[in-house]
C-alpha cells in the first residue's frame, strides 16, 4: 500500500510523487492502493500526484484505487472530471 503524507501541496508534490512511484514499482500486487487517510492539508497538486500513480499503475498492468480520499479532494476531482480515475478501495 502506498501512503500519502499529512500535507501534499505544490511544495511537496515532486518529492511525494517520486516516493510513491518508487513504492509503486516495488508492489507485486495487481491492485495498487494509495492510502490517503492521513491527508489533511492539500491542494490540487495532490490530484496530480494521484493521477500520476494511476497512470503508472496502468502502464504496469495494474489497477489503482484510493483509500480514505478526503471529501474535499473527492469534490475537487469531480469538479475537474477525474473522479472516476480515483476509485475508492474496497
Amino acid at each position: 500500500m502506498l501512503v500519502l503524507p499529512v500535507e501534499l501541496t505544490q511544495q511537496q508534490a515532486a518529492a511525494c510523487s517520486r516516493m510513491l512511484q518508487q513504492g509503486l514499482r516495488s508492489q507485486p500486487q495487481s491492485v495498487v492502493v494509495a492510502d490517503a487517510t492521513a491527508l489533511t492539508r492539500f491542494d490540487s497538486s495532490a490530484l496530480a500526484v494521484l493521477l500520476e500513480c494511476h497512470r503508472e499503475s496502468l502502464s504496469q498492468g495494474k489497477t489503482f484505487a484510493v483509500k480514505g480520499l478526503p471529501p474535499r479532494l473527492r469534490e475537487l476531482a469531480t469538479l475537474y472530471g477525474v473522479a472516476e480515475l480515483l476509485p475508492a478501495a474496497a
